[in-house]
């Protein structure tokens, strides 16, 4: 799927991401480990069970952050951004444990001509992922300097 250029999008525009994943054991623990997080949160599910009010092992917040912004590229950004400006307002309000299914989808919520960049502009998204009930498990706003549709 090709991205979409900024003079293509408007505020208001919802994406609904049709890619939807399972996160696994393995995605866990690999991610947090190539990562050098040695969180007991994530990787000690006796720790968990006794000492937790989970019970049970939670996924890595910064994966979700990844996976949620992952999701939505391929509808979004791919092959027209130019750069990520950041990530904003990330906020993680319910846990996701191994087995979950998360949806995504993705709000413009502003957009602005690049001052520098003739053929670019400035675009505001808010993605936010929900698990396989409905529940909002993760959102955050993300700018990036997104390309223009080419001249003709």
């Amino acid at each position: 799927m090709a991205g979409v250029y900024f003079d293509e999008m408007t505020v208001g525009q919802t994406f609904r991401h049709p890619l939807t994943r399972t996160i696994t054991e393995a995605d866990n623990v690999f991610f947090t480990a190539m990562t050098h997080n040695p969180a007991l949160l994530h990787l000690d599910e006796e720790y968990c069970r006794t000492e937790t009010e989970f019970g049970q092992r939670i996924v890595n917040s910064c994966f979700t952050l990844g996976l949620m912004v992952g999701i939505s590229v391929g509808d979004t950004t791919l092959g027209t951004a130019i750069a990520n400006l950041g990530w904003d307002e990330v906020r993680f309000p319910k846990p996701l444990f191994h087995g979950d299914t998360i949806r995504v989808e993705t709000e413009v919520i502003d957009l602005r001509e690049s001052k520098s960049r003739p053929n670019a502009g400035i675009v505001t998204f808010i993605h936010r992922a929900y698990n396989q009930k409905g529940e909002l498990v993760a959102s955050c706003k993300r700018t990036g300097l997104q390309k223009k549709r080419p001249a003709a």
